[in-house]
């Protein structure tokens, strides 16, 4: 096994240089995280890693035996399950026969022939390579990993067309496990997982005897897994990579941001300290200088000496002022901060509102949705803060859209509504129908002008001031994310829904989103999601929807809402 190394790469992308001379070193044995803000070029630099895209300068060398899931599954919609994981089974079945062929010749072969030799080290090459991958026990290996990516069920015949995007991504991720390549690299690969899931795909990672590169979202998994931390943010001497995991990273990006501030604070003082010493001295020794009274008597005799010791003072602090002019730190760059005016509105308790108490927002009674959710009943009150957990295929999605109003209840359920209620839906998938508008004009649009100058989108935190007025098709998952978010926040609903909010989201605006969520105050909050790292900190109701009748784990419980408005993605719309 060799190392993955990256010198000195550069990417740019739209006229942008999103990678800038980033170098790494990812040896075998070796867990490397890549965090930081989205658009900080996390996928852009698995995607050079990868060879999928070429760096602009720079270079990369890799193992060949590298293996790359990103974001963007590469199947076809019509391709089966069957052929995904014949794929997948195809090199260790093409060891097994190699191995078979080169024995049989091997067996009939003199022992003096003078072809021994090469037979004998290419059988050799090959038997090593057949343990490396586990080639004897990959058929046993597949069933494990479907199974521990809760995909046993899935008929072979199933085209990919049929299936959940969770479903396809988890599809994906099996491929690769099962494959176990010498080098993986992996983008956001806990997106659609549950617990069970990410509990498997944390062992078989932690299992691999070669590299591994994630850029990930998920703080418990960067927690569990990571041996390394890559931090792509702006930093004084680019990228920093820290050791340990999640919570050793914070503490040490703190404490990096402190002194770089310090560097700077400092710096920028002892530059203002030069300037007006080079300027003050330079006008003492000015040839157009009156003389003093006092300099009048000695002037003929010291002028001399004088004019030279103040001339070299010049020119000392002349030199100082342009050397720390040339090699002074960059001023930091001022950190995104989620800074929403509300995440939600509140509503007056109304009397006589039927069958909802005063409190009250929403109810369900008996609700369910045939094959996707089972029945339940539920209260929303208008303060409420509820998390909704449960495996995949269980109904945290369905059950979100019912309550947003999407999904109609199977018969027999009701669901009662307080008159006049807003509710705001963020989807796991983000869509925007005009791809080519800025993010500025996509939120004046969504918004309205004169809410969009009342609360600019520069003064959410969720975008940087570069990225505003870029084609939304050009934005990273991630930043696409964060636009849809802040639609929702420009104008707070009375019941906010989060449908796995942290998905794509980087892991310091998960950790602020979270302490938003968790203030309390006025309007309801419901959160569906698997992030461990959330639900560990969750101090409001907890709903888990387990396994019910007529709800099979692995079936698909997303929705396909209506078309959306044509500036509003459907995540958004109320």
């Amino acid at each position: 096994m060799t190392a993955l190394l990256a010198h000195e790469v550069v990417r740019v992308l739209g006229g942008r240089r999103v990678l800038d001379g980033v170098s790494l070193t990812a040896a075998p044995g070796r867990r490397i995280g890549l965090i930081g803000e989205n658009g900080c070029g996390k996928s852009t630099l698995l995607r050079v890693l990868a060879g999928v895209d070429e760096p602009d300068a720079g270079s990369v060398v890799r193992p060949a035996d590298l293996g790359f899931l990103h974001q963007e599954l590469p199947f076809d919609a019509g391709a089966t399950v069957a052929a995904v994981l014949d794929g997948a089974l195809r090199e260790a079945r093409t060891d097994l026969a190699e191995l078979e062929r080169l024995g049989a010749e091997l067996a009939v072969l003199p022992e003096h022939d003078p072809s021994l030799p090469g037979l004998l080290a290419e059988y050799g090459q090959r038997l090593e390579q057949a343990e490396a991958r586990g080639s004897w026990d990959a058929d046993r290996r597949a069933a494990l990993v479907l199974d521990g990516l809760g995909l046993s069920g899935l008929a072979p015949e199933r085209v990919l067309g049929s299936l959940s995007g969770g479903q396809r991504g988890r599809l994906a991720l099996a491929a690769l496990l099962v494959r176990r390549p010498s080098a993986v690299l992996l983008d956001e690969p806990t997106n659609h997982l549950d617990d069970a899931a990410a509990a498997f795909l944390e062992a078989q990672l932690l299992a691999l005897p070669g590299t591994v590169v994630v850029a990930s979202h998920d703080r418990a998994f960067l927690e569990a897994v990571c041996t390394d931390l890559v931090d792509l943010d702006p930093a004084v001497g680019g990228p920093v990579r820290f050791g340990g995991g999640y919570l050793a990273y914070l503490a040490a990006k703190r404490a990096a941001r402190a002194r770089w501030e310090r560097q700077h604070a400092e710096e920028q003082q002892e530059l203002e300290r030069l300037r007006h010493s080079a300027g003050v001295t330079a006008h003492r020794v000015a040839p157009d200088r009156g003389r003093t009274d006092n300099e009048k008597m000695g002037y003929g005799h010291r002028a001399g000496r004088v004019q030279q010791q103040v001339s070299r003072r010049v020119r000392d602090a002349s030199r100082r002022l342009a050397e720390l002019e040339r090699a002074q730190v960059a001023e930091p760059p001022v950190p995104l901060r989620f800074a929403p005016p509300a995440l939600v509105a509140g509503a007056r308790a109304e009397e006589g509102s039927g069958p909802l108490p005063e409190d009250a927002l929403l109810a369900l009674r008996g609700v369910g949705v045939p094959g996707r959710l089972a029945p339940l009943s539920l209260e929303l009150a208008a303060d409420d803060r509820l998390l909704v957990t449960g495996g995949n295929g269980t109904g945290k999605s369905t059950l979100l859209a019912v309550l947003a109003g999407r999904l109609e209840a199977a018969a027999g359920g009701v669901v009662h509504r307080r008159p006049g209620l807003t509710v705001g839906l963020l989807a796991q998938d983000t869509v925007f129908a005009r791809p080519d508008r800025t993010a500025a004009a996509t939120y004046a649009r969504a918004v309205g002008p004169e809410r969009a100058e009342r609360v600019p989108l520069s003064a959410l935190g969720l975008l940087a001031a570069a990225d505003l007025d870029r084609p939304v098709g050009a934005l990273s998952v991630g930043q696409r994310r964060r636009l849809a978010l802040a639609l929702l926040v420009a104008r707070p609903p009375q019941l906010l829904l989060l449908d796995e909010p942290t998905n794509h989201l980087s892991p310091l605006l998960c950790d602020e989103l979270e302490e938003a969520i968790g203030a309390g105050g006025p309007g309801a909050v419901v959160v569906a999601g698997h992030d461990r790292w959330l639900r560990r900190r969750w101090r409001g109701r907890e709903l888990e929807l387990g396994t019910r009748p007529g709800v099979r784990p692995g079936t698909r419980s997303g929705v396909r809402p209506a078309a959306p408005a044509p500036d509003v993605p459907p995540d958004v719309r109320r």
